[in-house]
């Protein structure tokens, strides 16, 4: 087993833990009425900007998402929240030190004991979530149902699917296609674009993200045989109907939409073992992106 399949499995029980532990981490996560930012690189913009989404909608305050090298410095933020699984990230070090003193910020962290400890003023710690792989899985998913559940967003039924993902066979014929899109609305438009990100890095794979409601706007022209198109969760009247009469394989959202996305995990191990690919050592990535100053 790979350390990505090894890590992905472990989901479930890492998001017990942390809803179980939002209530602890509260004093350092974003109060009601706070105007927020939460940053992020990678996978962690994407969870970002999935969380950012749950937050403003749920009255919570307004909240907006940026990768942090394109954070903008003109406006004012009660608090910025960065996510950093390593805490060594260049772009997240330096937009923690530009902000400090200014700014509350805080770091949600799979590792507390690197530079992000003196950067960020204060640490909401996930290290039962870090991760040997460099490809990103359980502390994305981790640290966003933390957020979920400090908004009062996360159920049971979330780790019950999440159980589910990993248990189902995938569908029949979605390993061999050649071409993937994934479909997200509101918060789940984050999770799309992780989606495509995890078949891109894990298995080489052509694949895009999408709002839903854009596909129809262009995208679908690349929808026919031996495609697949994914939608997590609730798809638009019609759309369904619309992929399959292209001919392209429709994959419907039944899960909580963060369990769906362990599916799609599952689908990147899949589709990189079934063209000889190493899962682990994905072609031009490292762990953490440190640039030489």
């Amino acid at each position: 087993m790979t350390h990505v399949e090894d890590e992905l499995t472990s989901q479930p029980e890492c998001w017990a833990r942390a809803a179980s532990e939002a209530a602890q981490q509260a004093k350092v996560l974003p109060a009601p009425g706070e105007r927020v930012a939460i940053v992020g690189c990678g996978t962690s913009y994407f969870m970002a900007r999935a969380a950012a989404a749950l937050r403003e909608g749920a009255g919570q305050g307004e909240t907006d998402a940026f990768a942090a090298s394109e954070f903008p410095h003109g406006r004012r933020y009660d608090r910025v929240v960065a996510l950093t699984r390593s805490g060594t990230t260049t772009e997240i070090l330096d937009l923690l030190g530009r902000l400090k003193g200014a700014t509350r910020t805080t770091a949600i962290t799979a590792a507390p004991e690197t530079p992000v400890r003196t950067a960020a003023g204060e640490l909401a710690v996930l290290d039962f979530a870090d991760e040997r792989s460099v490809v990103q899985t359980r502390f994305a998913t981790t640290a966003l149902t933390l957020l979920r559940a400090h908004l009062g967003l996360h159920s049971d039924a979330a780790v019950t699917d999440a159980r589910t993902a990993l248990t189902e066979p995938l569908p029949e014929g979605l390993v061999e296609c050649g071409q993937f899109t994934f479909l997200g609305r509101g918060w789940t438009v984050g999770l799309a674009d992780e989606a495509g990100l995890k078949m891109r890095e894990a298995a080489l794979a052509w694949a895009e993200a999408y709002p839903a409601m854009e596909y129809r706007h262009g995208p679908i022209s690349v929808s026919t045989k031996g495609t697949a198109t994914w939608m997590l969760g609730d798809a638009p009247a019609g759309l369904a109907r619309q992929v399959r009469d292209t001919g392209a394989l429709w994959i419907a959202g039944r899960l909580d939409p963060l369990a769906e996305l362990v599916r799609v995990q599952r689908l990147a191990v899949a589709v990189a073992a079934s063209r000889g690919l190493d899962p682990d050592s994905p072609r031009h990535l490292t762990r953490s992106v440190i640039l030489a100053p």
